[in-house]
């Protein structure tokens, strides 16, 4: 079940008053999922258990025919970091509190999507605050998940911390997309709270920029196939293939 079907444990409402009806991406498993699967603690991916994340990046690659290791890379990482920021967020910003989403009690399969890539042990829980959210998803996930794929091959940080930027401003487009259809203002109101003060910090500051939070540099997609622009991206064109830009954050993968 996800987290809010699970609400006995924290004293939240059923997913029929509003709670994971946010969507797949703010669902995390309290039980393991009936799927099955391999999942991995990911404070042993960040120890230097590799094998996972590169099979993530291979699978990505396969699947959208990247042409470079580093545009695979990068889509693996957005999905990733979506999945961290928003389960997360949404409790805090429906709630109040989120889990504490300690590296050795959150567990990852690359090899499933969301809701059942992503298994929670833990039980204590959090306050709604910026350095609360910063602590436990900036610092103790995404700084070695982006150690973690630099290791895999070469990209850039700047792309890997434009993704992070990119995903949080997703995950708050879609919570006050649920808040207004739910009536629910005070939700996008915290949420939108929590965003700002976490993209003050140097790692996340101008990797998005004006209103609609339209990100500063490029995941990459548009480099595949059957790839485009994403709704966020700061291209209004594709570049022509094989144009080197400065937005495209780091050389090619070798």
């Amino acid at each position: 079940m996800d987290l809010v079907a699970s609400g006995a444990r924290w004293g939240y409402p059923r997913p029929e008053a509003g709670g994971s009806s946010v969507g797949g991406f703010f669902a995390l498993r309290t039980t393991a999922p009936e799927t099955g699967g391999a999942h991995l603690p990911l404070a042993r991916l960040y120890a230097g258990e590799d094998g996972p994340l590169s099979a993530r990046v291979d699978r990505v690659g396969a699947r959208l025919g990247a042409p470079e290791r580093r545009v695979a890379a990068s889509i693996a990482h957005l999905g990733l970091a979506a999945r961290l920021w928003s389960t997360a967020l949404g409790p805090a910003a429906l709630f109040g509190r989120f889990p504490d989403l300690d590296p050795a009690q959150l567990s990852w399969d690359g090899s499933l999507t969301s809701p059942d890539d992503l298994w929670w042990a833990g039980t204590a829980t959090r306050p709604a605050t910026v350095a609360d959210l910063r602590e436990a998803v900036q610092l103790a996930h995404l700084v070695p998940l982006h150690a973690a794929f630099r290791r895999d091959g070469r990209i850039s940080p700047r792309l890997l911390w434009g993704n992070a930027g990119s995903a949080l401003a997703g995950a708050l487009r879609e919570l006050t997309r649920w808040a207004r259809a739910q009536d629910r203002p005070e939700v996008a109101a915290r949420a939108g709270e929590l965003v700002s003060g976490l993209l003050t910090h140097p790692d996340l500051a101008r990797t998005v920029q004006g209103p609609a939070l339209r990100r500063t540099s490029c995941c990459l997609y548009y480099r595949c196939p059957s790839g485009g622009l994403c709704g966020d991206c700061v291209f209004d064109h594709p570049p022509a293939r094989g144009r080197s830009t400065g937005l495209e954050t780091g050389p090619p993968a070798p």
